[in-house]
């Protein structure tokens, strides 16, 4: 990792620097790409404050601390930036590989017992319905322009499915019974 340290209203010390590079290399585990540290070690009357900057890996994490020693700074700061890029990675890797497992889970749940080619061509699609009448659903699928509606009718308190028909009428599909 690349790292640059800035001393303000500091003395600069090769073994601050030393100190800082030997924490910043334990997160190259994390970064695959080179990385670039930016540290700020200054000091303002009794307070300690340590800024550190990294960039890479298409990500950009900042943490900054202020203690009453310089050490215990960099180490608090450290432990901040390594959750977040923790969190980061985390969050990356369940957003790639999440998407098409759970999308093919939940397909997987809702065909169980079709043979293959047909499971290949059902789609499924979870709803919320909620309850209204007949002429409230007419509105709703009007307003979001979509050929169906699934709802509870608040009258019989039974699901039903509203759809718009090729001939511009709607039809309504209820339970019998």
């Amino acid at each position: 990792m690349q790292t640059s340290v800035t001393f303000k209203n500091l003395d600069p010390s090769e073994h601050l620097k030393a100190y800082v590079g030997e924490k910043l290399n334990r997160f190259d585990k994390y970064l695959y790409n080179p990385a670039e540290a930016n540290v700020v070690l200054s000091v303002e009357k009794f307070r300690h404050l340590a800024e550190i900057n990294i960039t890479g890996d298409r990500l950009n994490i900042n943490g900054k601390e202020e203690t009453g020693d310089m050490y215990s700074a960099i180490d608090l700061v450290l432990d901040k930036l390594e959750n977040q890029i923790k969190k980061n990675k985390q969050k990356i890797r369940k957003h790639r590989s999440g998407s098409k497992v759970r999308q093919k889970d939940f397909i997987d749940e809702d065909t169980e017992g079709l043979d293959e080619e047909t499971a290949d061509r059902v789609v499924v699609r979870n709803i919320e319905y909620k309850p209204m009448d007949v002429e409230e659903a007419i509105m709703q699928m009007d307003l979001v322009n979509d050929n169906f509606l699934v709802f509870t009718n608040a009258r019989t308190d039974r699901v039903n499915v509203l759809y718009r028909r090729k001939d511009g009428h709607y039809g309504l599909i209820q339970p019998s019974g």
